[in-house]
C-alpha cells in the first residue's frame, strides 16, 4: 500500500461514552452496542464507583459486553467508595471539577495513543463534559436518557418559554398541570438540583448532538415542536435485547448490568398463571414505599381477586428511609394467589404471556420496557420525571392509567379503592381492551423504529455519518 492509498483509507471512528453514576450505564452500554454494530469503536469511560459496582456484580473480564468494538476506561470522581452519592448529591455536584480533570487526563492518553476520539457523549447529570469536550476541540453528544417531553418542559422552563404556574402549553401534552410537571422545576426542589436542570438545558446548547432515548413514533408531536429550539434526536428505546426478541444467549449483559440475581421461581410460577391474568407490581429498586402505601396496594391486591406478582424491594443498606413490609396475615390469605420476591428480571415478567398489567412508579426506563413489551400500565408516580410520565402513559400513549391522589388522605397516599378503581379500569374496564391494542400497536412500532431503515436506526447513522465528516474535516485541517 502506498502512502496516498494510506492517506486516503478511512480512519475508524472512536466515540468515548462517559458514564458518573451506575443507574446511568445500561443506555449508555446499550447505545455502544448500537455503535459498535455499525463498526464504530467504542470506550466506555466510567467512574470507579461504577467499576467497583461491577466488580461486585459480575466477572469485569467477561461482562458486561463480549463486542471486540467496545472496551473499558475508569476514572476517579475524586470521592470514596463509601461516600453515598445519592444522599448527598450536593456535595456530589460541587466535586465535579475533579472529575472533569481526571477525565481530561484520560482524553490525552488517547491522543497520546494515536487514537484521537471521533466524539464525547454524555448524560445530563455530567454536563460538565461538555466544557471538558470543547477545552480538547472535539464534538460532543447529550445522550438524554429520559422521555423526550422531559427534555421539552426543562428546556422550555429554562428559556421562560414555561411557566408551571400559570395555564401551561406545552406541544404534544394536551392539558399539562401542575401535577404533571417534573418535581425538578418546582420551589420545593433543592438549590442543586435546579441548577442541575439549568446547566443540563445549557450543555445541550453546546452539544453537536442531543440524541434522545426514545423513538420518532412515540413523542413524535413533541419532536417535531423541538425542531426550532435544540432539535433532539431519538435512538431507542435503549433496552434489553431481551426485550427485542433476542434469546438469552444474545444478551451479553444479562439481564443489563444490573445482574441482579434474578428469582427464577417467579417464572416458574407464572408458566402456572392463566394469560393475561397476572398484575405485576414492582416499583424499581429507588422507590421505597411506607407502611401506608404498602397496607393499601395489598389490601388493593387481595380484593381484586386477581393473582399478583410483586417485587417488593428492601431499602439499600444502610438506608435510612422508613420502610413498610407486608402483612402476615396477607401473606398467609393471598397464599394460593400471589407471589412476593424481593427481585426478578423485570424484562422476563414482562415478556410472560400471563402477565395482565404492570403497577409501576413510572422511571423512563421502566416505561419504555412496558411499551415495548405491549402491557398496559398502572402509573404510580412520586417525584423527578415520574408524573410527567405517568401523563405521557395515559393521556399521550393511552396504555394505561394513572393513580389520583386524594386531598384528603394523609401524606399524599393512595387509597386501596384508588388502586382498585385501576385495577379493575385497566383490566377489565371499559376502554382495557383499547389500551391493549394500544399497548400492542406502541411495541409494533417500537421494534420498527431499531430496524434497519427504521427511524431510530436512520438517526443513529445520520449520527455516525455527522462525525465522521467532522473527523474528516479536522484530519485535513
Amino acid at each position: 500500500m502506498t502512502t496516498s492509498d494510506a492517506d486516503q483509507e478511512p480512519k475508524q471512528l472512536h466515540v468515548l461514552l462517559v458514564v458518573i453514576l451506575q443507574a446511568h450505564i445500561n443506555p449508555m452500554l446499550r447505545f455502544a452496542r448500537c455503535l459498535a454494530s455499525k463498526r464504530v469503536h467504542v470506550t466506555l469511560a466510567a467512574t470507579e464507583t461504577v467499576r467497583n459496582h461491577l466488580l461486585h456484580r459480575t466477572n469485569l473480564s467477561t461482562a458486561p459486553t463480549k463486542h471486540s468494538m467496545i472496551e473499558f476506561e475508569f476514572f476517579s470522581d475524586g470521592l470514596t467508595a463509601e461516600f453515598d452519592r445519592d444522599k448527598s448529591a450536593e456535595t456530589f455536584a460541587a466535586l465535579q471539577a475533579v472529575s472533569a480533570k481526571n477525565l481530561s487526563v484520560l482524553i490525552n492518553n488517547f491522543s497520546t495513543k494515536k487514537s484521537k476520539l471521533s466524539c464525547i457523549v454524555f448524560n445530563p447529570f455530567a454536563p460538565w463534559v461538555a466544557d471538558v469536550a470543547a477545552e480538547h476541540g472535539i464534538p460532543c453528544a447529550l445522550l438524554w436518557n429520559q422521555a423526550c417531553s422531559i427534555f421539552s418542559i426543562n428546556y422550555r422552563y429554562y428559556k421562560n418559554l414555561l411557566n408551571p404556574f400559570e395555564f401551561m402549553e406545552c406541544p404534544g401534552i394536551p392539558n399539562l398541570q401542575v401535577s404533571d410537571l417534573p418535581s425538578t422545576i418546582l420551589p420545593s426542589t433543592p438549590v442543586h438540583f435546579k441548577k442541575l436542570i439549568s446547566d443540563s438545558a445549557r450543555c445541550a446548547e453546546k452539544a453537536s448532538w442531543v440524541l434522545g432515548n426514545s423513538f420518532y413514533e412515540l413523542e413524535r408531536e413533541i419532536i417535531d415542536s423541538m425542531e426550532s429550539l435544540v432539535p433532539i434526536r431519538p435512538i431507542g428505546p435503549l433496552v434489553s435485547p431481551f426485550l427485542l426478541g433476542k434469546s438469552d444467549a444474545d444478551d451479553e449483559s444479562s439481564d443489563s448490568v444490573d445482574v441482579w440475581e434474578a428469582e427464577e421461581s417467579c417464572i416458574e410460577w407464572l408458566d402456572k398463571q392463566r394469560p393475561c391474568s397476572v398484575i405485576f407490581v414492582s416499583f424499581g429498586r429507588v422507590t421505597v414505599l411506607s407502611q401506608k402505601q404498602i397496607d393499601n396496594i395489598s389490601t388493593a391486591l387481595k380484593n381484586s381477586g386477581r393473582p399478583f406478582l410483586w417485587s417488593l424491594k428492601p431499602p439499600a443498606e444502610g438506608s435510612t428511609r422508613d420502610s413498610g413490609e407486608l402483612s402476615r396475615e396477607f401473606l398467609e390469605e393471598t397464599k394460593e394467589k400471589g407471589m412476593v420476591v424481593t427481585w426478578c428480571s423485570q424484562e422476563k415478567v414482562l415478556k410472560h404471556k400471563a402477565v395482565a398489567c404492570f403497577m409501576t412508579h413510572g422511571g423512563w426506563n421502566s416505561s419504555l420496557e412496558t411499551v415495548i413489551s405491549g402491557v398496559p400500565v398502572i402509573v404510580y408516580p412520586e417525584w423527578t420525571d415520574q408524573p410527567t410520565n405517568a401523563k405521557l402513559l395515559s393521556d399521550v400513549f393511552k396504555v394505561g392509567v394513572r393513580v389520583r391522589i386524594n386531598g384528603d388522605e394523609e401524606d399524599g397516599v393512595v387509597s386501596t379503592d384508588e388502586v382498585e378503581r385501576c385495577i379493575e379500569e385497566v383490566t377489565e374496564g371499559p376502554r382495557a381492551s383499547e389500551m391493549k391494542k394500544r399497548a400492542m400497536e406502541l411495541k409494533e412500532a417500537a421494534n420498527e423504529a431499531l430496524e434497519v431503515g427504521g427511524s431510530s436506526d436512520q438517526n443513529i447513522d445520520k449520527f455516525i455519518e455527522d462525525i465522521s465528516t467532522r473527523s474528516v474535516c479536522n484530519t485535513k485541517q
